[in-house]
């Protein structure tokens, strides 16, 4: 173990002691520690949006996993919903009161979370982003994720290559994530637009365009009752969409209850991100047309032996080439291939699922 790192972590945790105890009895999300007791192993944290959604429980699975093989006590946290920051900042004052080596993060909102993130950092903590940047991405050491503009590209891709072989005119429906608008939120939503040939203005925000074909912008939670709300909205407003992205799979499956109460099943496409087994099932069953698989497991566990390796003698990890994070992988899953769209059917989907 590096002795100096944890002797510097270790004495910021005595002198916000007292703090700690207070923040520790209000934490919202709660602490899970696996393995059985810390001992003199280094502790490692792992804080996801929520404790709920199939993504974050494989993450956590991926995490423990790594966790018992590197030999390092994991501390699980979780907002109480999509959009918690105060839960997740609560968590990371745990943790640094902890002396924690670091600790992995799904940030719920990636710009408001920075302040909480620097004074981790100062504290001596290494942080890493899991599958949602900060806002900035520098407000991280590290971000292990899926490339999100990516896997929002090869929907949009898929879904114009089908359109024009059927020549079909697109009026799209926005399914978003959340009023913060995560970085997340943001690169699938202009990676879908950009697929789609559609151009966006600023590419850091949501809604800024002016094409017609797009009927408007609404947001889930990435949740399935918040998808068929905003499902509901958008029909109201305009009863001849006929394509509709959506952040995720629950938000697409609420969507698809939304478009079924009002008859329309048959004649709208709905593309998605996630790679869950439900998800990938309602690819098979034609409820989703394309979705962009992720893979969680692998974002978690390598993000733990990161963690090992910077608790035993400071070492960083190192971005994929070419990009500003480490890239662990998308998937474009559909069982109707479009020509000059790289895809795997559902039966590799479902042999790589999660949830």
């Amino acid at each position: 173990m590096n002795k100096a790192g944890t002797a510097r972590r270790r004495a910021t945790a005595l002198a916000i002691g007292a703090a700690a105890a207070l923040t520790l009895t209000a934490c919202g999300g709660g602490a899970e520690s696996g393995g059985g007791g810390g001992g003199d192993r280094p502790i490692v944290g792992l804080i996801t949006k929520t404790d709920t959604n199939p993504f974050f429980v494989k993450m956590r699975e991926g995490a423990q996993q790594a966790a018992d093989a590197q030999g390092v006590e994991l501390q699980s946290f979780a907002g109480k919903q999509d959009g918690d920051n105060e839960s997740q900042v609560q968590a990371i004052e745990t943790l640094i009161s902890a002396g924690a080596a670091g600790f992995l993060i799904t940030a719920n909102d990636s710009a408001a979370i920075v302040p909480t993130l620097d004074r981790a950092r100062q504290a001596g903590l290494m942080v890493i982003a899991l599958d949602t940047q900060t806002d900035p991405p520098d407000a991280a050491d590290a971000t292990f994720a899926t490339d999100n503009f990516q896997a929002g590209l090869l929907i949009g891709q898929w879904a114009k290559t089908k359109f024009e072989a059927e020549g079909k005119q697109a009026k799209i429906a926005m399914l978003d994530l959340s009023p913060n608008r995560p970085t997340v939120d943001v690169q699938r939503d202009q990676g879908f637009l950009q697929g789609f040939g559609i151009e966006v203005g600023d590419p850091t925000q949501i809604g800024d365009e002016s094409d017609p074909r797009i009927v408007g912008h609404d947001v889930t939670d990435g949740e399935p009752q918040g998808g068929r709300t905003a499902m509901e909205n958008l029909l109201q407003r305009d009863p001849t969409i006929n394509l509709v992205y959506t952040i995720n799979e629950p938000a697409a499956a609420g969507a698809y209850e939304a478009i079924k109460a009002a008859g329309r099943e048959n004649d709208i496409e709905i593309v998605s991100v996630d790679g869950g087994c439900p998800g990938v099932e309602n690819v098979k069953a034609g409820i989703i047309g394309a979705t962009s698989q992720q893979y969680p497991l692998k974002m978690a566990s390598q993000g733990v032996e990161a963690l090992a390796a910077f608790a035993k003698d400071d070492a960083k990890p190192q971005a994929t080439a070419g990009k500003d994070f480490t890239d662990t992988g998308v998937t474009l899953i559909t069982d109707e291939p479009q020509p000059g769209v790289q895809s795997q059917d559902t039966a590799f989907g479902l042999q790589n699922c999660w949830g």
